[in-house]
């Protein structure tokens, strides 16, 4: 059954901050294996002008995924998790994520497509940071498969 198209524009409450610690972004840079000494060492990062070790791009992703399951776990929209699988990832950044930033998202379903029987979900992601500014958007694409005939 298709998704509600009634749910395009709907926007999620923001989630409680997520403090980005040091340690995580070391433990993240070293699980995708970039060795970038920005993301490890503060004075290499402070030479290139940030506050602190940065995080690499795609770590706002355990963030701004974990918003996004306000909108998987709507029941209003009837997902069914159990087919979805993860179709695509991007990101738009205003500045780089830092060790010390408290950050939200803001999760709002940006479109929804049916495709061979299957539904395409976009649901983009504003983070912020503690004082109100845009760091990144990022947008998740979920395909949930089309149900199996018997």
């Amino acid at each position: 059954m298709a998704l509600d198209q009634s749910f395009v524009g709907r926007t999620y409450p923001p989630t409680e901050p997520y403090e980005v610690g040091r340690e995580k972004i070391r433990e993240f840079a070293e699980a995708v294996g970039d060795a970038n000494p920005a993301y490890t060492d503060a004075e290499a990062a402070k030479a290139l002008g940030h506050p602190d070790v940065i995080a690499p791009p795609t770590f706002v992703f355990s963030i701004t995924f974990k918003a996004a399951g306000q909108v998987v776990q709507d029941p209003q929209l009837g997902l069914d998790y159990s087919r979805v699988v993860h179709g695509d990832q991007k990101f738009a950044y205003r500045r780089p994520v830092r060790a010390g930033d408290r950050l939200t998202v803001t999760s709002t379903i940006e479109s929804i497509k049916s495709l061979a029987g299957n539904d395409i979900l976009d649901i983009r992601g504003e983070v912020h940071d503690e004082a109100g500014e845009h760091v990144v958007t990022a947008w998740t694409k979920l395909v949930a498969r089309a149900a199996e005939e018997a």
